[in-house]
């Protein structure tokens, strides 16, 4: 890529590319409709719903009642009937509230009808921890979602994808839980003008390499990526795959990373147990086996409710230093090399608070 086309790129954060995929779905289809929160919040659902109602009518954008269950029930009779909603919850908790709609009526329809009924709705979550949300309001609780057989479970780690995928998203027929983590709605990235539509397809490498493959979700994509840099300039070749889609699952990437690679590591930005590494650790054994070099790796949150104190959350959270570790002990790197790799990762972070490991995080929601 020259320089004038870099220059030409317009970076914007994640949460600003989701408001432009909602605001493109909203002018091309008048059946999409939003229900939210805070429709007339300054903070806007963290700016990702900002100016849409002024823009398009607050018959298209609904300020929600505190009765998840009940709205997503209505989402779901207007999507049976033709319309193509949107929910917006603030923390995933809220949709816990509305699971009897998510899981009996919005997954189901379309089975129990034999095909005869779809329903196009797209229920967005925010998972991840912010400064002091504890643990009632920090959970990543998408193997819930993944569970169940008739919904699609999409968790985008880049901007771009994030407006491409929400488009995609609206325009299908199948009920999509659509996934953000807080902390990526200030990360910021290259995002087309426009309508654009990127497929719900499932993982994609992000960073290519030959000695170990380390497979994450959302946020935890960035920290592999931050460890896959420091551990290229050790002469370590790291292979990040970005998961994308948790449902469905689509093994296809991850499977021919590990047949080159022979060793696996997974982050979650959730629980390791029952987690999304578990079953792709699951898929990995069953099939390539023989190709493995060494036991998988599994890392995420410990088994206990996510804490809120700074003093508590140190270790909990696995980062770009843990992976590394991680990647160290499984190909034998040398001290001396590793020392230098998390030197460099410790310098990146020496002036970020505990609790924002990105320096463009604002929180603290």
């Amino acid at each position: 890529m020259t320089a004038q086309a870099v220059s030409q790129e317009r970076i914007i954060t994640l949460a600003d590319a989701i408001r432009e995929g909602l605001i493109e779905s909203f002018a091309r289809d008048d059946r999409t409709f939003m229900f939210a929160q805070g429709v007339d919040d300054p903070a806007s659902m963290w700016g990702t719903i900002k100016g849409i109602a002024k823009r398009f009518g607050e018959d298209r954008i609904i300020e929600m009642p505190v009765a998840e269950n009940g709205a997503v029930g209505i989402a779901v009779g207007a999507a049976l009937n033709g319309q193509r909603p949107v929910i917006g919850f603030h923390r995933v908790e809220f949709a816990l509230l509305a699971l009897e709609q998510i899981v009996n009526n919005a997954a189901k329809s379309h089975y129990i009808s034999n095909g005869q009924h779809k329903v196009p709705l797209v229920i967005r979550m925010v998972i991840g921890r912010g400064w002091g949300q504890g643990p009632e309001h920090s959970q990543s609780l998408e193997p819930i979602f993944s569970y169940f057989p008739g919904l699609k479970v999409v968790m985008p780690a880049f901007a771009a994808d994030a407006k491409g995928m929400l488009i995609s998203a609206i325009e299908d027929d199948n009920p999509v839980i659509f996934i953000e983590h807080r902390f990526l709605h200030y990360a910021t990235g290259h995002v087309p003008e426009g309508y654009y539509k990127n497929p719900l397809d499932g993982p994609r490498v992000v960073r290519e390499g030959k000695d170990v493959t380390i497979v994450a979700t959302a946020h935890a994509v960035l920290e592999a990526i931050r460890a896959a840099d420091v551990l290229r300039d050790i002469g370590c070749s790291v292979e990040v795959i970005d998961m994308r889609v948790l449902r469905p699952l689509n093994m296809a990437t991850i499977q021919a990373s590990v047949k080159k690679s022979g060793h696996l590591i997974t982050v979650d930005t959730g629980f390791v147990m029952y987690g999304i590494g578990a079953e792709v650790v699951a898929a990995v054994v069953g099939q390539n086996f023989s190709a493995l070099k060494a036991a998988p790796v599994r890392l995420g949150l410990p088994d206990h409710p996510t804490p809120s104190s700074r003093g508590l959350v140190v270790g909990v959270y696995p980062d770009s230093l843990r992976i590394t570790r991680e990647v160290g002990k499984m190909l034998g790197i040398g001290d001396d090399k590793m020392q230098l790799a998390l030197a460099s990762l410790e310098e990146q972070r020496k002036n970020l608070p505990i609790d924002a490991p990105d320096p463009f995080f604002k929180g603290p929601f």
